[in-house]
């Protein structure tokens, strides 16, 4: 004889506003890491590499504007040493630079399984304390490192932190409203990422982040260490969690597994969220990750603020109407068109603009708010596919199971930076195609329209 359903009692709606404000700073909190890993990802390379003797730091700032400047027909094209000299020290900053977003890729994937299966065991409110309190720790840390290998290895630990940021917030926002709240909410966490980038690349508009001058946005990042003790301490916990919970008060960690949610009768389900998440995670943060070091070799470290400013900005819009846009449109519909429309400029981009051209911000901004689509639609639809005892979990494995492809495509790319010769274009050319993969993905995916969060 089956158990009777828990009992779920429903939060005070003082309640849901701090889970719901917590959720979103911590994610904006998230956003903020994602926009430090790209501002800092080749202005670190560089002076790292420079302490340790790999390049001298001035004559390799130097060659590089001699060689945008011959571009441009004001200055004498650099000798054939001095060429060959400039795409080696391009090469192996590239190489780092792959390598720090993989350190970012890598955590935040890992950070996912970790702390999503903590909040499926310990609670989601805990779970995303412990994550906003790791990512902001690790930051800080960051800032003393000497050599491009501590730079990656502690950055890797900060992004355990990122990556438990998303699953636990995620599931408790949607366990903590009602349904109809639902396109809402998603819309709004799946802003709070784009609001942080934005703010960190208006930030780094102001201050910008140099290879002499990195070190102070890796401090500000460690703001959020506040947020994360607060959460601790006065974030409700999830009710139907707590539900879930008193079902089998003898053994409450059961069915709580990274292992569960590959097995039947999720098995499915899961290979069709990790398909799901991957391709906004691939086309998205490869796209954005080649733009960057490619406006700052074309332009200036201004330029590269500019480009995520501005695809920030316009991602904002597009997370926020997300969730709405998917509840109208239709999930399926909404993915595949989004899908359809991120390739076609990714594409159009890569292959017939330059950062220093008139419109490259235009099109960058139309990228961002299009991919931005993306980020309200998996808060909406990932937690729909899993049940609650397992719903931190699934959300986190698929969620972050892209990140493990999207490190794996730029480690592999970084490694092959000598055959690309340090052309970012060539590079973003390649992982704006992964868009194709969710056009495919969503065809296979069931229809949760009118699925509750209910059980």
């Amino acid at each position: 004889m089956s158990s009777p359903a828990p009992e779920v009692v429903s939060l005070s709606r003082a309640g849901r506003l701090t889970v719901l404000a917590v959720a979103f700073l911590g994610w904006l909190g998230a956003g903020g890491h994602m926009a430090i890993t790209q501002q800092t990802g080749r202005a670190a390379s560089i002076d790292l590499l420079g302490r340790t003797g790999a390049l001298d730091p001035e004559r390799f700032a130097t060659l590089n504007l001699q060689q945008e400047s011959a571009k441009k027909g004001v200055a004498p094209t650099l000798s054939e040493a001095d060429a060959a000299q400039a795409k080696a020290w391009e090469v192996t900053v590239g190489r780092w630079f792959a390598w720090n977003q993989c350190a970012f890729l890598f955590g935040a994937a890992a950070g996912g399984l970790l702390f999503g299966w903590l909040g499926d065991r310990v609670g989601r409110a805990r779970g995303m304390a412990l994550s906003i309190i790791t990512y902001s720790t690790f930051s800080a840390v960051t800032a003393l490192a000497q050599a491009p290998e501590h730079f990656v290895t502690l950055w890797f630990f900060a992004c355990l932190g990122v990556g438990g940021m998303w699953p636990n917030g995620v599931a408790l926002v949607a366990e903590a409203w009602s349904n109809l709240s639902r396109p809402m909410t998603a819309g709004i966490i799946g802003t709070a990422a784009n609001v942080g980038i934005f703010l960190l690349a208006t930030l780094a508009k102001v201050e910008p982040v140099t290879p002499d001058h990195w070190r102070w946005i890796m401090l500000v990042g460690a703001a959020p260490l506040v947020l994360g003790l607060f959460a601790l301490v006065a974030v409700p916990e999830s009710p139907r969690w707590l539900a879930a919970q008193r079902t089998q008060p003898d053994t409450p960690t059961a069915g709580v597994s990274t292992a569960g949610v590959f097995r039947p009768p999720l098995l499915l389900v899961t290979l069709v969220g990790i398909a799901l998440a991957t391709t906004p995670v691939i086309g998205g943060w490869g796209t954005a990750n080649w733009m960057t070091p490619w406006a700052e070799k074309a332009g200036s470290a201004a330029l590269r603020a500019d480009v995520l400013q501005m695809r920030a900005l316009t991602g904002i819009i597009g997370s926020l109407l997300g969730g709405w846009i998917a509840s109208i449109v239709g999930r399926r519909t909404t993915y595949f068109l989004v899908s359809l429309a991120s390739l076609l400029i990714a594409q159009y981009v890569f292959w017939y603009l330059v950062p220093t051209d008139r419109w490259f911000l235009t099109w960058v901004a139309l990228l961002g708010f299009v991919s931005g689509i993306y980020f309200g639609w998996l808060p909406l639809c990932l937690p729909e596919l899993f049940p609650t005892r397992v719903r931190s979990t699934g959300a986190g494995v698929s969620f972050n199971f892209g990140r493990i492809a999207t490190a794996v495509t730029l480690f592999a790319s970084g490694a092959l930076m000598g055959y690309f010769g340090g052309d970012y274009a060539r590079i973003g050319r390649i992982t704006g195609m992964f868009f194709v993969l969710g056009m495919v993905a969503i065809l296979f995916a069931p229809d949760t329209s009118k699925k509750q969060i209910a059980d």
